[in-house]
């Protein structure tokens, strides 16, 4: 009998809380959507993984190791799904783990990240509106992308384009559109009002210093110093069911695709 294993990838977060209620429960919702399967966990940045061991005692495969581990315990198929928001440095790295793999199992499929086509832009803009529910005329949803020195940083700006008019924006906070852009944006289409929310599987580090904390360069300063009222909500992407099947979709349709 072949065994299948799902292999659920993500950067990983040192946030207990939110590793609960976003990675933890997209995992949940592979475990629903393929239940002959078992569903294994991998992160890709060390830093996260090393910091974890230290603090938690819990220790979370790489890649690599979670694919060993996979080996080790009989599967001969493993499907590998990217929770990556774009097909950026950590999901490049995760293929190549991958390839160094390929030949030791019967069968792999690699699911790709939320956007690499234009039905996934479309899909995600729409559910991006939608957050914050009715605005009034002088309130936005902001959102903060992780951003990435990879070509595929190309990805905010064009969700920032697309959500023109919609009291909707959405800047990176390692690349471009930076904070200020998007401040000059709010202020000249009269927002004194922000929600602010991150673009990211996770509410993790980078919500909470980069864009939540009181630190002077913090999103929810500047916005503040600007003379923007900011509410910081602390929720990641992997929150929402629609984020976690969109996953799950991309798996299916590599799956279709591989036959």
């Amino acid at each position: 009998m072949n065994r299948v294993a799902v292999l659920v990838v993500s950067f990983g977060t040192t946030y207990p809380q939110t590793r609960q209620k976003t990675i933890e429960a997209t995992e949940n919702a592979f475990r629903t959507a393929f239940p002959n399967t078992k569903v294994f966990r991998a992160f890709t940045s060390n830093v996260v993984i090393s910091r974890i061991k230290a603090h938690e005692g819990l220790q979370i495969d790489t890649p690599e190791e979670a694919l060993d581990r996979i080996k080790d315990e009989g599967f001969d198929t493993v499907y590998v799904q990217s929770l990556h928001m774009i097909p950026g440095i950590e999901y490049h790295r995760l293929l190549q783990q991958v390839a160094k793999v390929r030949d030791r199992f019967s069968k792999v499929v690699v699911g790709k990240p939320m956007l690499v086509s234009y039905t996934d832009y479309v899909k995600v803009i729409n559910f991006l509106r939608g957050v914050g529910g009715t605005l009034a005329d002088n309130e936005a949803v902001l959102f903060m992308g992780h951003g990435t020195s990879d070509r595929a940083f190309t990805a905010y700006a064009c969700l920032d384009h697309m959500l023109m008019g919609s009291q909707h924006y959405l800047g990176a906070v390692e690349s471009y559109p930076d904070i200020q852009f998007e401040i000059n944006r709010l202020k000249k289409d009269g927002i004194t009002r922000v929600r602010l929310q991150p673009f990211m599987l996770v509410a993790g580090n980078h919500a909470h210093q980069d864009m939540a904390s009181d630190k002077p360069t913090s999103w929810k300063r500047l916005l503040e110093a600007s003379g923007i009222q900011v509410d910081a909500q602390l929720k990641g992407m992997g929150e929402y069911p629609f984020i976690q099947q969109q996953f799950i979709e991309h798996l299916k349709k590599q799956l279709k695709e591989v036959k």
